[in-house]
């Protein structure tokens, strides 16, 4: 069973940053794509980020570009999300998952989830 576990969420002040780690379980990490979706509250959930196996490509959607770095180190079973410049309108639960196949961009796609773990941006 895989189980994805997110950190590094919490209360920043617009402009600021924050690293959201998702540590995952099992052997088989290195081998799945992965990504980050967020959601707001009522709002629907969104694609954040999305990195192949070995860290080789990289999407973003498109307000992020820019502000938000993807990336993963496979020996830690961990893929991580860098969030520079942060807005008021980035606060959101943030959730990693991984993927099952397909296009990145849909939450369809993707297995595995994990809990989530809270951005708040104050302005």
């Amino acid at each position: 069973q895989v189980q994805l576990v997110e950190s590094g969420g919490g209360l920043v002040q617009a402009g600021g940053s924050l690293r959201l780690s998702c540590a995952a379980s099992g052997r088989t990490f290195s081998s799945y794509d992965m990504g980050w979706f967020r959601q707001a509250p009522g709002k629907e959930r969104e694609f954040v980020a999305a990195i192949s196996w070995n860290g080789g490509r990289l999407y973003y959607a498109d307000s992020m570009k820019g502000r938000f770095t993807i990336s993963r180190d496979n020996a830690k079973n961990t893929v991580y999300l860098q969030m520079n410049s942060l807005k008021p309108e980035d606060t959101a639960v943030y959730y990693c998952a991984r993927h099952s196949g397909g296009d990145y961009y849909a939450g369809t796609n993707y297995g595995y989830w994990g809990q989530g773990t809270q951005v708040t941006v104050s302005s």
